[in-house]
């Protein structure tokens, strides 16, 4: 049985890669051979009910690898990357505490990061800033409402994200959020979907109480040393392939009952001011819902066949796309260790992780 080594800093192995790399299979078989345990580092699969659209892990596809982070949270839980860090954080300790190896799995980028460098997102002091009602739609004037804050100890000014979630809810309300964010902060305009809002409302908020951008911010986060004594994978595989991986991978989707599992959701009153609904899947299919003035997910038993058809297609596509950014996102990071699939089968990338753990003393 392979154990951990007496080190420093704490183990921590990283698992990531573009969506449908086949992180998931690699990730049972490297914890079986190293004594691991997996934390997710997925911002669907942490909530209960998102299972067809997340490609969600089954307990039998575990193979009794323990999971952690999965299932956590109702679907109205505001899940973050502040709080996947505290809990990854105290999850990757009592793995270490019973002798195991932390195995982080997972394509969210900027979670990994935070974890790994132990990122701070801590805000303590309240602040006090009145914002103006935003039903003009004057972004400008609520964007430039601040105050001279020290950047260690403001907290949330939540009058102010209320202002850009109202927003979010008009007609164009995400574009113009959007074409501000590249006004104000470019670089993070470029790695955020205009659709995320719930990312570029967090984006606009640090602009508004810090006065810079987010994206300077974790520039300088990322230069601390890593808080672990780490091996940072990325799974990789040609550009096509993965792409019809993921055509494939929404077909089953489909097949597995998807639209079924959305309707569910939906029925329930999880409607796109919900984060977790805010996921490539969910938030097509509620969009193909709502089309036409559909009040319910039951409504949509009569939804067309052309209008499902779109849907999917766009589920496919802002797969891709996503799959695209997070490949952009790891290229940026440092000290990463890239395996590529088109170049090495899975027992020789196995192989090659194991050597490195050992090299590194994560195992021994």
């Amino acid at each position: 049985m392979t154990t951990l080594t007496r080190t420093t800093k704490p183990p921590l192995v990283i698992l990531t890669g573009p969506t449908a790399a086949g992180k998931t299979d690699l990730s049972i078989n490297l914890a079986k051979k190293i004594n691991g345990e997996i934390i997710s580092a997925d911002s669907a699969q942490v909530y209960k009910g998102l299972d067809v659209g997340s490609a969600k892990i089954t307990p039998e596809e575990m193979q009794g690898v323990p999971h952690h982070l999965i299932n956590v949270f109702e679907p109205d839980y505001p899940f973050d990357v502040t709080v996947f860090k505290h809990l990854a954080k105290e999850k990757a300790a009592e793995i270490t505490e019973r002798g195991h190896i932390p195995i982080v799995v997972g394509g969210t980028g900027f979670y990994i990061q935070a974890l790994l460098y132990d990122i701070d997102f801590d805000i303590k002091e309240p602040i006090n800033v009145d914002v103006d009602s935003t039903s003009d739609n004057n972004i400008a004037e609520v964007l430039n409402t601040s105050a001279d804050i020290n950047e260690k100890t403001v907290e949330v000014d939540y009058s102010y994200r209320e202002s850009l979630e109202t927003i979010t809810r008009e007609e164009g309300g995400p574009e113009r959020l959007y074409q501000e964010l590249k006004t104000v902060d470019p670089e993070s305009a470029e790695s955020i979907h205009m659709n995320n809002v719930r990312k570029v409302i967090r984006a606009l908020e640090f602009y508004h109480i810090y006065k810079k951008p987010i994206s300077e911010h974790n520039k300088e986060q990322r230069v601390k040393e890593s808080a672990y004594n780490s091996a940072y994978f990325v799974l990789n595989m040609d550009r096509q392939k993965l792409y019809d991986r993921i055509n494939r991978r929404v077909d089953i989707m489909k097949d597995s009952g998807l639209v079924a599992e959305v309707k569910s959701l939906y029925d329930k009153g999880y409607d796109l001011n919900y984060t977790s609904m805010q996921a490539i899947g969910y938030k097509e299919l509620i969009e193909a819902f709502e089309l036409n003035g559909r009040s319910k997910a039951s409504d949509s038993d009569n939804i067309s066949e052309a209008d499902l058809e779109t849907a999917f297609e766009k589920i496919k596509l802002n797969t891709r796309h996503f799959a695209k950014r997070q490949l952009t996102w790891f290229r940026r990071e440092k000290d990463t260790i890239w395996l590529s699939k088109d170049e090495m089968s899975e027992d020789e990338i196995l192989d090659h992780m194991i050597n490195i753990l050992k090299e590194r003393e994560i195992i021994r």
